[in-house]
């Protein structure tokens, strides 16, 4: 019995496939953009709510999507609220970016995900206050309800009755 012959195909479809191939594998490897879900590793953490980040050769600011944390200066709670983000986001952290706008100081509007949603952990965690103001962007009802727990349970800001004064006022003084 003899072996069928499958003939290859012709030079410039192999060339064409094995082209293909070739971006395919690396863009796979490095995590490359999805219909807006990108891969990047974490740079620094500036606050509560902005990490920057290196995208390819980029360095990019992204601000949390649909939260709100401390500012620097509510003391203690805004440190408390940078640390507890770096704690989840070390330097060299990969981290894949939803990105939903930019802001009016040019920064990229993003949910963070690491093992898990960033911006949603920290609200979870009472490090920052749900961002009503723009939380269509983002499963409101996820984000109202971790923020239900986490004020039910004192965490964070919540251990303040009522919590801290919010973010968006602290700004406006």
């Amino acid at each position: 019995m003899s072996t069928p012959v499958v003939p290859s195909p012709p030079p410039l479809a192999r060339a064409r496939w094995w082209g293909l191939g070739a971006l395919a594998v690396p863009a796979l490897l490095a995590g490359a953009c999805v219909a807006g879900h990108d891969a990047a590793r974490v740079v620094s953490i500036a606050d509560g709510d902005t990490i920057r980040v290196k995208r390819g050769s980029a360095l990019i600011s992204v601000r949390l999507a649909c939260i709100d944390a401390p500012e620097m200066a509510q003391r203690p709670h805004g440190g408390q609220a940078r640390r507890a983000l770096q704690r989840r986001l070390p330097p060299g952290s990969p981290v894949r970016l939803e990105e939903k706008d930019r802001d009016r100081y040019g920064r990229l509007v993003a949910e963070v995900f690491a093992q898990e949603n960033i911006n949603l952990a920290l609200v979870a965690d009472g490090q920052a206050f749900v961002y009503r103001r723009h939380l269509g962007q983002c499963d409101g009802q996820a984000y109202r309800a971790a923020e239900s727990r986490a004020q039910v349970d004192r965490l964070g800001v919540w251990q303040v009755p009522g919590g801290i004064t919010r973010p968006w006022n602290f700004r406006r003084k």
